[in-house]
């Protein structure tokens, strides 16, 4: 069982306005709040009172024509859910990993250390590496999200996780550990890891994502045939990559290593205040103003 949160310590490093105005947002903590059925509400009947109506719902799970409701609300909450984080540094790893793999040990390490310095720390939500992020970051006091998803076996949300939602959708899903971390650490894992990194680095590649959000790939035994690979198939024999495109992937062997990385980055501006600061810069220019 984990031990009694203590309260969270001071930052080492100073928080953005950005991070600040994220952190004063949150009003109760997130399992305070009843999710439930985030669709359900949405399908009342006629009368006074809202219930959903069992004909609607069915259809709503079931007919595809009603899933892309169920998508935009996963969208809406999740985009909500972000805007009140701060600081957010994003760790994937494999879900199978035990507590005595070497990676397991690392990552609760650098848990610890990102919860320590004030960093938020987000995950998957499940067991393995990421259960031992979210680990770390609550035995250091530190703020521990994780973002889950329903699945036949294997994922269940991990005990160490103080802030949480829960997806159907790995589309939706990965767009929220992606949409505002400064940084992306991936640790050892399977088909699930190897795609979120290979996504994540191809979105910075094209600039959708800013180009100093480092991607930290951790443990060199792993990672280091893969980058291998990298630049002798896809960038020597084939140029289907440029020379530039290799130095995205930032393989490093320790939780040390890691967060040396991690403190060079910055907060990533995100959510109502941003979308705000950019209207107002629009009006200053003019655009869409009526002539």
């Amino acid at each position: 069982m984990p031990k009694k949160m203590s309260a969270l310590p001071k930052s080492r490093r100073a928080l953005s306005d950005e991070g600040a105005r994220r952190k004063a947002s949150w009003g109760k903590p997130a399992h305070e709040y009843e999710h439930g059925k985030r669709y359900t509400k949405w399908l009342c009947d006629p009368g006074d009172v809202c219930r959903p109506m069992d004909a609607e719902l069915g259809a709503f799970q079931e007919n595809p024509n009603w899933k892309i409701f169920r998508i935009m609300a996963e969208f809406v909450e999740g985009f909500e859910f972000l805007d009140k984080l701060h600081g957010e540094v994003t760790i994937f790893g494999s879900a199978r990993a035990g507590s005595g793999d070497p990676s397991y040990k690392i990552a609760k390490k650098l848990g610890a250390l990102l919860g320590k310095e004030g960093y938020t720390v987000v995950t998957g939500g499940g067991p393995g590496i990421m259960e031992a992020a979210n680990w770390g970051a609550f035995d250091a006091g530190g703020e521990s999200v994780g973002l889950d998803i329903e699945l036949p076996s294997e994922q269940r949300r991990n005990q160490f996780v103080r802030k949480a939602l829960g997806f159907h959708y790995f589309f939706t899903r990965k767009v929220m550990l992606s949409a505002s971390a400064q940084a992306y650490v991936f640790f050892p894992g399977g088909f699930g890891t190897l795609d979120e990194m290979t996504e994540m680095v191809t979105l910075i590649q094209t600039g959708k994502i800013p180009k100093d959000v480092p991607a930290i790939l951790v443990g060199k035994d792993f990672w280091q045939p893969f980058v291998d690979w990298v630049t002798e198939k896809l960038y020597r024999e084939r140029r289907y990559i440029s020379k530039d495109d290799i130095a995205l992937l930032r393989v490093v062997d320790s939780a040390e290593e890691a967060m040396a990385i991690i403190r060079t980055t910055h907060e990533r501006p995100y959510g109502s205040e941003r979308q705000t600061a950019l209207s107002r810069k629009w009006e200053v220019k003019g655009v869409g103003k009526k002539k």
